[in-house]
C-alpha cells in the first residue's frame, strides 16, 4: 500500500510538473528561462512560475516583459536572440490574452490640488489677470515626469500661506485699490542674451533690448527708469527707442522718464537704435561691432492715482453696478455667483455662497461696496473647491463600485487636460444641457479646444516636462557659441514643432520625421542652413537627407542631453530610451566610477566615445551600456549644443553603432529610421506620457488594455494627435471612476 501510494503521488507531481511546463510558451523556453528561471532568478524574475494561461494573475510582470522585448534589451547582447518577426509575434500573441483577461479599470481616487501653472492659468481665464506666480508659491514636485501627478502635488503649511498671499494680491489686482501704495517692478534682460543683433518682436532697426507686458494696477503717474551700460551714451548716433502699445514714445531723456498711464495691461519695448547702421533693415551693417545694451526696465509707482481705470479685469468682475445702497448685496451675489461658478467649476447653491458673502459684509463694513467684492473675492481664491478639482461621488454607489462622471466633472477633466485651465462658456453649457458625453460632440469638442491658443498649455506644460524643455533655461554649457539668443532659439523651435502638430493635427510620428522645422538666422546659422534671414521664425523645408528632422536634430533635446563640457552617448541614448520608447535602463550600481573626465586612466584629449568604450571594459558597466550606447553615438555629430561637427578633440567622430536589437547605425538618419520601423513603440510611449498627463496619476498594467485600443483606432487615422486625444477622453480611465471608501468628494 505505501508503494502504490508513494507512486500515485510521483505521478501527481510529474503530471503537475508537466502542466506547469505546458503552460510556458515555446518562445520563453527557448530565449528566456535559461536565465529567468528559479535558480538563476536573473533580474529578480523567475518565468518557470509565470502562469500563461491566466496572464491576469502577473499582469505588471508581463507588462515589463512586453516593454523589454519591444525595446530589444532582451535577450541581453551575447545570447540567442529570436528573429524580429518570431519576436513580434508573442509580443502580439501575449498582448492579445492580457486584453482580453485583465480588467480594464478606472483606477483608484486621490484628491487632485492645482498646480502652480493651473493655478496662474485659473486666474488668467477667471479674471482676465496674467500674474507671476513663480514668488507667491513654492515649485511642485514631479511625479512620473510631470507637476501636475494628484500623488506628488501636497499641502504644506507654507502652501497654505503662499495660496493665502497670493489671494490677497490677486484680488487686489482685480478688483483695483485706491489705497495702493508705490511699488517698483524690475523687468530685466537675460545677462547671456546678445545685443549686437535684432530681436523678434521688437522694432525693425533696433537691436538688443526687451518686450514685456506689464499690468498697471490704476490710473496714475509712473516713473519709467532704463538701466544700461554706458556704451550707448557715448555715440550720438546709437539712441534708445522706447514704444508703449506699439507707439515710439518721444521723450526728452529716455533712460529716466514720468509718464500717466491708465489702468490695465500695456506692452513696452526697450532697444538700441544706431542711426548710422540700423539693423533688421539692411544686413550689410551687420559686420559693425557697436556699443551698448539695454540691461532692463524699471517702473515704479502708481502716483497720484486717479482712479480705478475700465480693465480687463473688472469687466470680468464687475458684472453688475449698484446704483443704490439698497442694490449693493443683490449686485455682490450676482457677482460671487458668477465667479463662484467658473472658479468652482460646478453649480454653486446658496449655501455655498454663504461664506463669500460673509467675507463681503465684513469688507463692506470696513469700506465700500468695491471694498466687500475684493474682500469676498480673496475668500474665494483660498476656498478648497477653487484650489482642488473635487468630484461629487454617487450616495447611491457601492464603495469600489465604478460610475461615470458627470458632465460636468468631464468638463473640468477636458479642460484641465487640454488647457491646463477652467472650462470655457461653450465647454460648459454643453456639460449643463448632458451632451458633452456625446461621442460626437466630444469630438467635436476636443478638436474645437486644440486648436484654441490655449492649447499652446500642451505644448509647453506637456511637452515642455515630456521632452525635457523645461531643463534648458537652467543649463549653461562651456561653448563659446552659446548665449541666451540660442537658447531661446532652441525652445521655440521645438515648441513650434509641437505646436504645429496639435494645432494643424498631424500624424505624431513626424515629431520624429518631420521633413521642416521652424528657424530664424541664429539658429539656421547654427545648422549651417542657408538662405535664413531675419530675427524672426519661419517654417523651412528640409532635405530629405537632413540630419535637422525631427526632434532627434534639434539642439534643445541634444543640448540638454550633453553634459556642460560635452556630449554625452549615455545621457543622450538614457533620453531616447526612457522618453521616446518607454524602457528606462536602470541606475548604475553604487560604487561605479562615472566620471569620464579626467579620472587619469584616458586622456582627455581623446575622444568621448574612446573614454566611454574605456570604462565599459568593466563588466558591471557592459551590459547597461551595451543597450545605450549604439543609440548615442548615432548622435555623436552634434556637438553639445547641437552644431555638426566632424572631429571630437584629436579624434575623428565615429558614430557608429550596433542597437540592442543588433541593428546597425551610423548616422542621425540611420537611427531615425530604425525608431520608424517600429513607430508603434513610439506612439505608444507618447499615449502613455499623454495619459499620464491627462489623468494626473501613474498608469499602473491594468491601464494598458485601453493605451493598446486607443493606438489600434487611433492607427486608423494615420495617429494623427487628436486621434490619440480622442482615445485617451473617451477610455473608462478618463470618463469613469471608482467610488472610494471615504469621503462623499475626490478626485480621480
Amino acid at each position: 500500500m505505501k508503494r502504490t501510494g508513494l507512486s500515485l503521488l510521483v505521478l501527481l507531481l510529474t503530471a503537475a510538473s508537466t502542466s506547469s511546463a505546458q503552460q510556458t510558451p515555446d518562445f520563453l523556453k527557448q530565449y528566456c528561462l535559461k536565465c529567468h528561471n528559479s535558480d538563476d532568478w536573473a533580474g529578480k524574475l523567475d518565468m518557470e512560475t509565470l502562469n500563461y494561461e491566466h496572464v491576469d494573475a502577473n499582469g505588471a510582470t508581463w507588462e515589463t516583459i512586453i516593454r523589454k522585448l519591444n525595446a530589444g534589451m532582451m535577450p541581453p547582447k551575447g545570447e540567442k536572440k529570436p528573429s524580429a518577426d518570431t519576436t513580434h509575434n508573442f509580443i502580439s500573441q501575449l498582448e492579445t490574452r492580457l486584453d482580453s483577461n485583465v480588467k480594464n479599470t478606472a483606477g483608484a481616487p486621490a484628491l487632485h490640488r492645482l498646480n502652480r501653472t493651473e493655478y496662474r492659468n485659473v486666474i488668467r481665464d477667471l479674471l482676465a489677470l496674467d500674474v507671476d506666480v513663480s514668488s507667491l508659491l513654492p515649485q511642485d514636485d514631479s511625479t512620473e515626469g510631470f507637476d501636475n501627478v494628484a500623488a506628488g502635488l501636497g499641502i504644506s503649511p507654507a502652501l497654505i500661506q503662499g495660496y493665502t498671499s497670493a489671494a490677497m494680491k490677486i484680488s487686489r489686482a482685480a478688483v483695483g485699490d485706491l489705497t495702493a501704495t508705490p511699488g517698483a517692478t524690475t523687468y530685466r534682460v537675460p545677462a547671456n542674451l546678445s545685443q549686437k543683433q535684432h530681436q523678434e518682436g521688437l522694432p525693425l532697426g533696433t537691436r538688443g533690448g526687451l518686450r514685456f507686458e506689464h499690468n498697471f494696477p490704476l490710473d496714475a503717474d509712473y516713473d519709467f527708469s532704463v538701466k544700461g551700460n554706458n556704451g550707448f551714451g557715448r555715440d550720438p548716433s546709437v539712441v534708445i527707442n522706447i514704444t508703449f502699445d506699439g507707439h515710439e514714445l518721444a521723450v526728452s531723456n529716455p533712460r529716466s522718464f514720468h509718464l500717466n498711464v491708465t489702468a490695465g495691461v500695456h506692452t513696452m519695448t526697450a532697444a538700441l537704435r544706431d542711426l548710422k547702421r540700423p539693423t533688421g533693415v539692411n544686413d550689410i551693417y551687420s559686420v559693425y561691432s557697436v556699443a551698448g545694451t539695454i540691461n532692463g526696465v524699471e517702473i515704479i509707482g502708481p502716483h497720484n492715482p486717479t482712479g480705478t481705470g475700465h480693465t480687463a479685469s473688472r469687466e470680468k468682475v464687475f458684472v453688475c453696478q449698484p446704483k443704490s445702497n439698497d442694490e449693493e448685496r443683490g449686485c455682490a451675489r450676482k457677482i460671487l455667483l458668477s465667479l463662484a461658478t467658473e472658479g468652482f467649476r460646478a453649480p454653486v447653491s446658496d449655501k455655498d455662497l454663504q461664506p463669500l458673502l460673509a467675507f463681503y459684509d465684513q469688507g463692506r463694513r470696513e469700506g465700500d461696496f468695491e471694498a466687500g467684492v475684493q474682500q469676498a473675492l480673496s475668500r474665494l481664491l483660498v476656498d478648497p473647491r477653487f484650489l482642488f478639482r473635487f468630484e461629487e461621488e454617487p450616495a447611491n454607489v457601492p464603495a469600489g463600485t465604478e460610475y461615470s462622471i458627470s458632465d460636468i466633472e468631464l468638463a473640468s477633466r477636458l479642460s484641465f487636460f487640454l488647457w491646463s485651465s477652467i472650462p470655457d462658456n461653450e465647454l460648459l453649457a454643453l456639460a449643463a444641457s448632458n451632451k458633452l458625453h456625446e461621442t460626437a460632440t466630444l469630438k467635436a469638442q476636443i478638436n474645437r479646444m486644440l486648436a484654441d491658443r490655449k492649447a499652446q498649455a500642451l505644448v509647453e506644460n506637456f511637452a515642455g516636462q515630456w521632452l525635457f524643455l523645461r531643463q534648458l533655461a537652467g543649463v549653461t554649457p562651456e561653448n563659446p557659441n552659446f548665449d541666451d539668443n540660442l537658447r531661446q532659439a532652441f525652445t521655440q523651435e521645438t515648441q513650434m514643432l509641437m505646436g504645429a502638430v496639435i494645432s494643424e493635427n498631424r500624424p505624431v510620428t513626424e515629431l520624429l520625421t518631420a521633413d521642416y522645422t521652424f528657424l530664424n538666422e541664429q539658429l539656421a546659422n547654427h545648422y549651417g542652413i542657408a538662405n535664413v534671414r531675419g530675427s524672426y521664425f519661419r517654417r523651412v523645408q528640409l532635405p530629405a537627407d537632413s540630419p535637422r528632422r525631427g526632434l532627434l536634430g534639434q539642439g534643445s533635446i541634444l543640448t540638454v542631453t550633453s553634459t556642460a563640457s560635452r556630449t554625452s552617448p549615455v545621457i543622450r541614448g538614457s533620453w531616447i530610451l526612457q522618453n521616446l520608447l518607454n524602457a528606462p535602463v536602470p541606475s548604475p550600481p553604487a560604487g561605479v566610477e562615472r566620471n569620464l573626465d579626467g579620472d587619469g586612466s584616458v586622456k582627455l584629449t581623446s575622444s568621448v566615445r574612446e573614454r566611454l568604450e574605456a570604462h565599459r571594459t568593466d563588466p558591471v558597466c557592459s551590459s547597461c551600456h551595451a543597450v545605450i550606447d549604439g543609440i548615442g553615438f548615432a548622435l555623436e555629430n552634434y556637438d553639445m549644443i547641437g552644431a555638426w561637427r566632424t572631429k571630437d578633440g584629436d579624434s575623428a567622430v565615429d558614430p557608429h553603432g550596433v542597437l540592442a536589437d543588433g541593428t546597425p547605425v551610423a548616422s542621425p538618419n540611420d537611427l531615425r529610421n530604425a525608431l520608424m520601423t517600429r513607430p508603434d513603440q513610439f506612439v505608444n510611449t507618447l499615449t502613455q506620457k499623454l495619459m499620464i498627463y491627462a489623468l494626473g496619476r501613474p498608469l499602473q498594467y491594468h491601464d494598458m488594455p485601453s493605451v493598446r485600443a486607443i493606438m489600434r483606432t487611433a492607427a486608423g487615422s494615420d495617429y494623427h494627435f487628436a486621434a490619440l486625444v480622442s482615445g485617451i477622453v473617451q477610455s473608462p480611465q478618463f470618463t469613469r471612476r471608482v467610488k472610494s471608501s471615504g469621503s462623499t468628494t475626490a478626485q480621480r
